[in-house]
Order: structure tokens, then sequence, then C-alpha cells
């Protein structure tokens, strides 16, 4: 007791704003759970596995700590266990979501003799005991970001906030003691913020909850906010308010001057109460989702090294199929494992390690591939007895939310619980590790995937362009022309149109679906493509070019993306029912392009400012009188031409109807006007475009002119080569390797190593899987669940990784 009295000045009480970690280990993935429990640095509120905790003592100094542990209570035989009926959780007929129940112990250790203290305990000094109890009444930070990430896209400040009558009835709320005002309900509390009255909240499926007093009140009344007591905390950020006319929880911003009303104070109030966000939370992270998927009974499961299994922190499996085979892949698996220790990784992260992405990524690698997690998680019943179910039993596994966390900071999507396209986070991914990598390329795994594209123009004079932009994916149209089975697709057309003619529906094994060969793919990608409305510097006006494309480079991993999504006439999205045959081997050689040419002669790279101004001040007649035929104003027609660089009748009308409202619609044309009448960018996509090699003047244009899309913006940028300054050393090299030294390149011969492949009707809804050959056999990583795969859809694929063969 006196040593520690000798430390109390390393000893910190948590602010409400301090965020306290206790449920993860800051570089590793151990936890209260785990069997040496979880260290909490009483000064900096990290926390640290039993293996760990020393090299924090080591780092810092700090020798005080709290000693959080939690075992498993038996499992009782005679639990009850519900049948469901209805694919659903947290309603009646759906998923109980039956967890273990954990009892926890704490102890106060000083390092680095590890000298334990029990806690509770009078005899601890005070501030030690304000200390842990701040920590235990805190709400974790790893579970803040969760909840943060759940509620994103739906709290939102209420309309009826601002301007909320408030009813001067003598009201007076103490500070605990509370009941309802309709029954004898003293939980799940709801007090109303018009006239002070405290209800009962709504009934749950399962009898729980409340009586329904807090809605009738509102039915009754209509008065539309109401804030759960036992959530009004000094954070008010975190207090539940609900508005019923909304019918959503919602930000109060003058909640405060509320709560006053009814003489709360707020800064001495301890939660008491689950939030509904925490609720939802709860059911929602509970729940088995692999229960949806595979059941395992046909299917040998995998443990031990590389085998790891990832949780499904709500929609992630965009994230989680990902990083297994990015995992798999010998750059990162040397970066992030193999030459990096986690004592190495600790001691170069910053003060927090929690916000550095290297040391996140050093854990996470860690994790998956050291096998420490992918062990088999056996239930004891209250006999001791272990479950024998091999098939079914669950793997331990590891849930990355620090890496989710930290990769999802710069990027609102991927922060929110909401399903993400699995290669729009590959290549934000990419992008996030070259950055903490900056200025070391040996360091840098992420030019595994890199390699440039050359784009060739060739205009009618003959003489041509060259452009270069780096890439990290081949995103390749599929040509359901170039199908290999259309005999029998001719005769399903005619069956299902048989079977609609009787008013019959089409079994589901009789299906027939296109079959493209991947190699058709490819060709679509190297194909002369006819550019109009090409501007040509040699003859001074527009006219229609030819474009090739190639690489430059071949990167050591080469990743396919299959253009599944497409849009349909009136800019429907619809999902490709295709089959790819993809084979085992694939060889690009014959892709590789190789600059300019003997006997090529480069455009000329100025054109007169007259023509160039003209070509961007003047509508095209033809767009403008198409749309002024549907019906349009003149005058507004042409400024949509004017904005949109006469890029065609669709781009104008687009930006017609979105400007339509604008004051200045009707003003005239003035040259001085056109900048203001461009819609503003994204930042984040004059970031991409800058990272393909364009100048950033020249993407913020493309980008204002194709209304923010960046494929668009693209196109429109090689075919206006006059808008950009002249490159000639990058136009005519013709050395793959001058490009970038920290660019690999070598054969174009790839083997298939891994597969991501959806299911669902758009890659915002349904569910990623990942398949990846290892140790000579297919795996199937289904979140938290990992098995040998007898059958991979290699025909299926939405993101195909290829390895390239040694020569």
């Amino acid at each position: 007791m006196e040593l520690l009295r000798a430390h109390l000045s390393r000893v910190r009480i948590p602010e409400p704003t301090n965020r306290v970690y206790k449920n993860e280990c800051c570089i590793s993935f151990e936890t209260p759970r785990s069997e040496g429990g979880l260290f909490v640095d009483l000064s900096s509120f990290l926390a640290f596995g039993k293996e760990y905790v020393m090299w924090n003592y080591e780092k810092t100094g700090n020798p005080v700590y709290l000693h959080i542990q939690q075992r498993k209570k038996p499992v009782s035989e005679d639990r009850p266990l519900k049948k469901p009926t209805l694919l659903a959780i947290g309603v009646e007929g759906g998923f109980d979501g039956q967890e273990p129940e954990y009892e926890e112990t704490y102890n106060i250790i000083i390092l680095p003799d590890y000298i334990s203290l029990p806690f509770p305990s009078v005899e601890l000094p005070e501030k030690v005991r304000f200390a842990v109890d701040a920590i235990l009444l805190a709400e974790g930070a790893e579970r803040k970001q969760q909840l943060a990430a759940w509620t994103a896209e739906k709290k939102k400040t209420s309309a009826y906030a601002l301007d909320l009558p408030q009813i001067n009835n003598g009201v007076i709320i103490p500070p605990s003691g509370w009941k309802c005002c309709k029954c004898d309900k003293t939980d799940n509390l709801w007090l109303n913020l018009t006239d002070g009255m405290i209800l009962c909240g709504r009934s749950n499926w399962d009898g729980t909850g409340g009586n329904n007093h807090a809605i009738e009140h509102y039915l009754e009344k209509n008065y539309p906010l109401a804030v759960k007591l036992g959530t009004i905390t000094a954070d008010l950020e975190a207090a539940d308010v609900f508005s019923y006319p909304e019918d959503d929880s919602v930000e109060d911003p003058l909640l405060a001057q509320h709560l006053a009303f009814f003489g709360i104070d707020f800064s001495s109030l301890q939660k008491t109460e689950m939030t509904t966000a925490e609720r939802e939370l709860d059911q929602n992270t509970n729940f088995d989702w692999n229960r949806i998927q595979e059941s395992g009974k046909d299917m040998v499961l995998l443990f031990g090294p590389g085998y790891t299994g990832l949780d499904n922190l709500g929609n992630s499996c965009y994230m989680a199929s990902v990083m297994q085979v990015v995992f798999s892949t010998h750059s990162f698996i040397s970066r992030y494992y193999r030459e990096n220790s986690l004592k190495a990784a600790f001691d170069l992260a910053p003060a927090d390690p929690t916000l550095d992405l290297n040391t996140q990524l050093t854990k996470l690698g860690h994790g998956l591939l050291s096998g420490k997690y992918s062990v088999p998680a056996v239930e004891v019943d209250v006999k001791g007895n272990c479950s024998d179910d091999t098939l079914n039993v669950k793997q331990v596994g590891i849930s990355p939310r620090m890496f989710k966390s930290v990769i999802a900071a710069s990027h609102p999507e991927f922060s929110s619980m909401r399903q993400q396209d699995a290669l729009e986070f590959f290549l934000h991914f990419l992008d996030q590790v070259e950055q903490a990598n900056a200025g070391r390329s040996d360091y840098d795994p992420s030019r595994c995937f890199k390699f440039f594209i050359e784009e060739r123009l060739e205009c009618p004079s003959g003489k041509v362009a060259y452009n270069k932009r780096a890439d990290y994916i081949l995103s390749l149209n599929i040509p359901l022309h170039e199908a290999i089975n259309k005999e029998q697709l001719d005769a399903f057309n005619k069956l299902k149109n048989d079977k609609m003619l009787e008013g019959q529906e089409i079994g589901s094994e009789e299906i027939v679906r296109p079959r493209v060969p991947l190699e058709a793919c490819l060709a679509t990608f190297s194909a002369p493509e006819e550019v109009h409305g090409f501007y040509s510097t040699a003859l001074k006006g527009k006219t229609t070019a030819i474009k090739t494309a190639g690489l430059t480079t071949f990167p050591d991993y080469l990743v396919l993306h299959m253009r599944k999504f497409v849009m349909e006439e009136g800019w429907v999205p619809k999902k490709l029912d295709v089959y790819i045959d993809v084979p085992d081997v694939i060889d690009i050689t014959n892709m590789r392009s190789k600059g300019l040419q003997s006997g090529e002669e480069l455009l000329p790279d100025t054109a007169a400012a007259e023509t160039s101004e003209t070509t961007i001040f003047t509508a095209n007649e033809d767009i403008v009188s198409k749309l002024v035929d549907m019906g349009f104003n003149s005058l507004h027609c042409k400024k949509a031409a004017i904005n949109t660089s006469n890029a065609g009748v669709e781009e104008a009308m687009t930006w017609l109807l979105s400007h339509i409202d604008d004051p200045d619609i009707n003003d005239p044309i003035s040259h001085e006007s056109l900048d203001a009448d461009f819609p503003s960018v994204d930042e984040s996509s004059v970031d991409t475009l800058i990272s393909f090699g364009f100048q950033e003047h020249v993407a913020r244009k493309a980008l204002k002119i194709s209304g923010g899309n960046i494929e668009k913006a693209t196109d429109w940028i090689f075919t206006h080569p006059e808008e950009m300054d002249p490159a000639p050393t990058e136009a005519t090299s013709s050395t793959p390797m001058a490009v970038d030294p920290g660019v690999p390149d070598g054969s174009g011969r790839y083997k298939l190593m891994a597969i991501v492949s959806h299911m669902g009707t758009s890659t915002h809804c349904g569910h990623y899987v990942a398949h990846v050959l290892k140790d000579g056999r297919w795996a199937i990583f289904n979140d938290r669940k990992v098995a040998v795969s007898l059958n991979p859809p290699k025909d299926m694929g939405y993101l195909y990784f290829f390895e390239r063969i040694s020569s």
C-alpha cells in the first residue's frame, strides 16, 4: 500500500472526454476474457494483455494498472433454446442470440513486480478508488467507436429541438428514485422534455421493456421529444433522446437547457441504463451471422496460422474478405508479420498506438497469421465437460475494431455500419497504406499491386498522344456477346418465353446463364475504341480518334475487377447474372505497351488560345435543339451544354435537372459566370485523379464537367489532351521501369490465388466471401468461419487476385 501511495502522481482520474480502453489490448487481440486478463494503465487508460503490459511499463514508466478478468459461467444443461422461425433478431420468432454470461474480477497491479491489491477495498487511496470507478463507469473507447459507427447514418438533429415548447408547471426532477407516473416501472423510463412527465418505454417482443406509457402520452399530447433517464451523464452527446414524430433517436443541441428547465444537473448523474443504440448493437453483434451462411456440417474447418477468422462487426464482410486476401500476399506478410514484431511496432508507435495505422496493421497481421486466435472456441457445461461437436464448433477468431476505426477515420462511409463495395475499400486501404509508408517505398507493401497503364490516342492526321496513369486494378467490361453457350441460352430464352405465356415460372435449376471467357474480358481492355469529340491539336478541331490501352509494368499481384454492376437505360442499376470462365493460369504478355515507336509523331503540345476558348464557351446547337424539343428553355439548354463542355445530351440534361432551381438560371450567359455554374467537386475525387498522374487543375475541371463521376472525368481528360500541360518525357518513354523505380515489373504470367465473391443485387448490400489458395488447397473465409473449399466459385468472382509466376 505504501508503494502504491508513492506512485499516486502517476495515477489519473479519467475525464468524460478521455478515451478509455478496457475491452481490448491496443497491440494484440487479448481481452478481459483471455487467460491473462487485461491490464488498464491508470495514467494513459490504454489496455494491454499480460504478455505486453511490461512493454508499456518499459516505454512509459507507468507502474499502476487495473487488472480486469472475466471468466465464463458454466452453461446450464437445461437452458431453453428457442428455435427461430424468422430470419430476424430482436423480434418474436427471430434469433434469440443467447450469449454466455461472465463474472468479472478486479485487482490493482503495481509493476514491475506484479504486486496485487484487491479492488474494491476501503484501504486503497481515494484517488485510486475514484480512478477505477471512473474507468468502470466509462464507455469503453472500443465500444464508443462501434456505437458511433452504428448510429452514424441515423442520429440527426431533431427538427423539433430548437423551438421545443416547455411547460412551466413547477415539475422538478430528482437526481434518482424515478418511477413511471402511470405504473410501478422503475427502469426503461423516459422524461418528456415538454411537460416533465416520467413514463415507461415500449414493450419488447419478449415481454421486457415498459408498458408503452411514454408513447401513449405522445399520442395524447403530441409532445415530441423525450430523453431516457439513466443515460444522462456529463457527456450529454451520449444521452438517448428520442423524437416520436421523427420515430428515431436524435440529437438535441439544447439538451442542457431543456434539462435545466426541470432542475436536472446532468454533470452529477451516472449512467445506469443502456441507450437505444447500445441495445440495438448488442442484438446485432450477438447474432451469429454465419447462421444464414453454410451450416458447416459438410465442411472441414481449418485452424492454425493463416486460417484465422474475422468477426463480422455489422456489415463488415467487405473489409474481412479483402483483408484475408491482402494478408495472403508475400508483401503484406513480410511487412507486417515476418519482418516486424509487435514489440518493434509498439516501440515506434505514437503515444496512442490505437490511432496509428502501421501499428494496427502489425497487430492485425500477427492476429491473422500467428495462429494464436485460430483455435476452437469450446463451450463448457456446468459439469466441466467440453463440447465434442467438431463440425459446428466456433473459432475464437479476432474482432478488428481498432483497425476498422483507423482505416475508416478519413472515410465517412467506411466509418458507418452500412455494407460497402469491397473494391472501393480495397483501393482506399491501399491509398492509406501508401500514405502511412510515404518516403519509404521499400517498406510500402501496397506497391505489389501497383502498375502503370498507358493509353495511346491516334487522330486522323496519323499523329499520336500518349498518357500514363498509375492504378491498382484492371477494371474489365463483360462482353455478353462473347458467351460460349449461345445455343443453350437461346433454348433457355425460348423455354422462358413459353412458360411466361402459360403463366408459369422458371425453376432455379432450369436457369441458364451466359458463360464468358476471361480472355474475352481482357481483350475488351486492349481493344481499339473510337473516341468522338477528340480535339486534335494537329487538325485544330474536334474529330474521332482511336484509343488503345496497355500496361507499361506488370505488378507482382494482378487484381481484376469484373464490372458486373452496370447502368441500364434510364440509369437503372443492374447486376449481370453471368459466369466468367477463369483459368488457373493466365498470360497477359501481349497487353504490354511499348510507348512511342519508331516512325510515330506526337501531336503538337499547344493549340491556339482562341480555338480552345471558342470550343469551351460555345454551346453545341445539336444538343441544345434536342433539349429544347424535350420542352426545356433554350437559355437553360445552352447553359447546360456549355457547363458540360458539349459532352452530350444525357450529360447536359443531368446538369440541367440538378440546376433548374438555381437563382441565376435565367441570367444571361457570360464568361465570368461560367465557373460559378460548375458544381463543386469532392476533394477525395480530386486526390484520386491526381494519384492517376493528372494535374490538379485538369482533375478539377474534368470532375466539374462530369458531375463528379471519376470514370467519366478520366474519359474526358483522355479525349481533351489540349487541357494538359505538355509532358514530352513521359509521353515518349518506352522504358517501363523509368516511370517509377518503386513499382515492380516482370513476367506477364500469373496464377489465380484468391477470389472475392459477392451475393446480392448491389455492392452496397448482400454479403462478401473470400476464397484463397493456401498450402495447395482452396479455403473459404466467411467472416469467422474458415474451412476447406471443395468447389471454389471461380466463375462467380467479383474481384480476382492473380500472383505472378516466377520465371
